[in-house]
């Protein structure tokens, strides 16, 4: 991470690396806030990854629906496992409605829940 600050509260640019990937963040003033058209997406590959950058990420922050939340600064994070973009993709399309709908009922995603629906065992 790069910073340059000539005094506190002077900061109007960082470049940082996230999982490999570059990143410039600039401030735009109070006239410009984080909102939902900027977030990051964390695919997960099973339940545990999921549980553990939910818990992590929602310390001060707020959880929202469908596997979103807003981190301690109100950036918004995508928790998403994998599987359920799998199943959703599907070319039973009542299955993978069934999968759409139980996730619209979620807050943090729930793989197993996902796949019961997937199922029609929810």
């Amino acid at each position: 991470m790069r910073v340059r600050a000539d005094r506190p509260g002077s900061v109007k640019m960082v470049e940082f690396t996230l999982f490999g990937q570059p990143f410039l963040a600039i401030s735009a003033g109070p006239l410009d806030t984080f909102n939902h058209s900027i977030s990051f997406v964390v695919n997960c590959d099973d339940q545990a990854e999921v549980d553990r950058y939910w818990d992590a990420l929602l310390v001060g922050g707020k959880a929202e629906q469908c596997g979103w939340l807003k981190d301690k600064y109100g950036l918004s994070w995508q928790i998403v496992p994998k599987a359920p973009g799998k199943l959703m993709k599907d070319q039973d399309r009542t299955k993978a409605a069934r999968v759409g709908t139980a996730m619209l009922k979620m807050v943090k995603l729930d793989i197993k829940a996902l796949e019961a629906a997937y199922e029609g065992k929810a």
